[in-house]
């Protein structure tokens, strides 16, 4: 077990079938020969598209990653596909089957870009962590999912985090692009430095290198496009056709012309050889994040910070330079094909309850979703959302046990960062829905139910021979990890990771069991996690210390200050019970009665009904209701770190 590291659980909650993209996308490949289209998601996941049948295009998705994929490259003639993704992972997939066959694990911060050099079967990585790593492709499609050790050759001398890189397709030269604003160059086969280009004033976000490594054209925040030439070692033209940031950049195949586009949503034409000869081929509706060209030229595929690709034909007129624009209107009007995009969420409020989820998404739809059945549970459609969440609300104070993210447009959750947080809040069954009315009354713990709903398939580490006490599910596979109330759909992503930093493992719920798997969970899930789903221990009650006065209108002058302490979910209802009995000695002066053995249980049932009816406790001097808990009282009323003070107040 890891009990070196702090560890933190973490799951996604969305749809079975993820059939489009939830949030902007950051990276584009094409497939000629197949027409299959492949795309990276800032939702996480890569999906092909076959663009021969624009209806229904949609082929499969290729989910491993956790976070933004930040670029991706076809390789071997488009037989695997190479990620690179803010998780700080590069992976290799099968790109026809669409699995993810090793992950590369060599950066230390988010991979923010490759480059491939074709001839060579060679690809570079780079990122945040400054350095650039250079990967033999066939090397890397040998590798497997336990057996992925690699050694790789890096370039050093970067001083920033690093947003773009070119190689050409004989791998003669490489170049690189930061925040540093300059245009480092490298020999990839000697790891030699070449040269520093210098002139951009911002980020260089984009770059292109010619056939033969001679000529570069860089895109930069600034909002400029440069050519250079690497023999002279310097820019020989800068262009001005966008007012903000340069993102993208798309050459043809002769370098004599480029498509250009980035934040202004703009996509221009660009005669390389007539610095001032732009032409705005269309405009989108979102900022630009990549473009594509096919092969013959036709058309371009456009992916936006919004979740649809539009493809943009274009005309021989077009690319002959024939054909200008009049004024400031795009030449071609509308996209032909769109692979449309879903919705992601943009904002959310957690209820009371820490269990409820209420959100809002970019086409303003408002739904509600269940964290711990890892579901949505209503969708209310285009509703006020302050008004949604106000007729939701309850006055119950429950700890926060998790927090939310949103960067891959859906909920993921992130458990509490270790076992005080995460197994903080205890809750009645009854109360919160999860058994029926008539039950007896029983504590669970939202926490640790989740935990072993989501590890509910994950074989015993321990006795795997002793199975007594496990069932045998329906479809033959083993049961009885779980909790006795709910479950989480298999399809819920879950993900092992350190606490702000890296991702360790991530699989789907109902592949649990599987055997790589469960090898993989027992290296990977921390031993506080194990004692709640495998060896079934409870984790402790939290408690809250708070002191019963009388009420100052009872005149005391005098009175014993007597700390009490109790399990912060005690409803005010049993600190009456307390008061009534125990202070007021059954509401009779002398202290006298008490009954036999056999009639204590119904003089009990009698001083409880009674109590509410003789005695009230106030906080603040607001009067509590006794269906309240402690640590409610204490978070909306007292409003104090310090210990919680009550006062009771006979009622005449």
């Amino acid at each position: 077990m890891s009990g070196r590291r702090k560890v933190q659980v973490s799951f996604v909650i969305r749809e079975e079938k993820e059939n489009c993209h939830r949030a902007g996308i950051n990276s584009l490949q094409y497939d000629p020969v197949l027409k299959r289209l492949y795309s990276a998601g800032r939702d996480s996941i890569i999906r092909t598209w076959n663009v021969a049948n624009p209806k229904e295009p949609y082929l499969q998705s290729m989910e491993h990653h956790t976070d933004w994929v930040n670029d991706i490259q076809l390789c071997c003639g488009g037989k695997n596909i190479i990620s690179a993704s803010s998780d700080t992972t590069v992976k290799v997939w099968n790109a026809h089957k669409g699995f993810c066959m090793s992950t590369l694990r060599t950066h230390k911060d988010y991979v923010k870009a490759l480059a491939y050099a074709k001839d060579r079967e060679q690809v570079a990585s780079a990122g945040l962590d400054k350095a650039i790593f250079l990967w033999d492709v066939t090397t890397l499609t040998a590798l497997t999912a336990s057996n992925n050790t690699v050694t790789t050759s890096s370039l050093n001398g970067n001083k920033d985090s690093i947003y773009s890189l070119a190689m050409n397709p004989s791998g003669t030269v490489i170049v690189s692009g930061s925040t540093e604003k300059v245009l480092r160059v490298w020999d990839p086969r000697t790891c030699a430095k070449l040269m520093k280009l210098k002139g951009h004033t911002d980020n260089v976000k984009a770059l292109v290198l010619n056939r033969d490594g001679t000529q570069c054209l860089s895109g930069s925040s600034d909002g400029t496009v440069r050519l250079w030439s690497l023999g002279q070692q310097r820019c020989i033209y800068t262009y001005h056709p966008h007012s903000e940031g340069v993102w993208a950049l798309q050459p043809n195949d002769t370098f004599t012309q480029v498509f250009s586009a980035g934040r202004d949503k703009n996509l221009y034409l660009t005669d390389l050889r007539h610095a001032d000869r732009h032409t705005l081929v269309c405009r989108e509706t979102a900022p630009i994040l990549k473009m594509i060209l096919t092969p013959d030229q036709s058309g371009l595929w456009v992916a936006t910070s919004d979740s649809t690709i539009n493809h943009w034909t274009l005309s021989n007129r077009i690319l002959a330079g024939t054909e200008t624009q009049e004024g400031p209107e795009p030449i071609i009007k509308d996209h032909d094909i769109a692979i449309r995009g879903g919705p992601s969420i943009k904002t959310y409020t957690v209820l009371n309850d820490k269990r409820r989820i209420v959100t809002k998404d970019t086409e303003e739809n408002i739904a509600v979703y269940d964290v711990l059945k890892a579901c949505k549970m209503e969708e209310l459609g285009k509703v006020d959302f302050e008004e949604a969440v106000k007729e939701r609300q309850q006055t119950v104070f429950v700890p926060n046990w998790f927090t939310v993210d949103l960067k891959t447009g859906m909920l993921t959750i992130h458990l509490g960062q270790d076992e005080n947080d995460c197994l903080s809040a205890w809750v009645s069954a009854r109360e919160t829905g999860l058994a029926p009315d008539e039950s007896l009354e029983q504590k669970v713990n939202y926490g640790g139910l989740l935990l072993q709903a989501l590890l509910e398939y994950w074989p015993r580490p321990y006795n795997t021979e002793d199975e007594s006490d496990m069932e045998q599910g329906a479809n033959g596979s083993r049961t009885g990890n779980g909790n006795e109330y709910f479950q989480v759909p298999g399809h819920t992503p879950v993900i092992f990771s350190e606490v702000g930093g890296r991702t360790l493992y991530r699989l789907l719920a109902r592949d649990a069991g599987g055997e790589t798997e469960g090898v993989l969970l027992n290296e990977t899930v921390p031993a506080w996690v194990v004692d709640i789903v495998v060896e079934k221990k409870l984790p402790k009650f939290i408690k809250v210390t708070f002191f019963v006065l009388p009420h100052s209108t009872l005149g005391y002058k005098t009175f014993k200050r007597e700390r009490l302490i109790a399990n912060d979910f005690l409803q005010i209802r049993k600190v009456i019970e307390h008061v009534y009995d125990k202070v007021m000695n059954g509401g009779s002066e002398s202290g006298s009665g008490g009954g036999t053995p056999t009639g204590e249980r119904k003089d009990r049932e009698e001083s409880n009904s009674q109590a509410e009816e003789r005695v009230e406790l106030l906080c603040n001097d607001q009067v509590l209701d006794p269906n309240l808990d402690l640590r409610t009282v204490k978070h909306f009323i007292w409003k104090s770190m310090s210990d919680l003070v009550l006062h009771y107040r006979p009622l005449r």
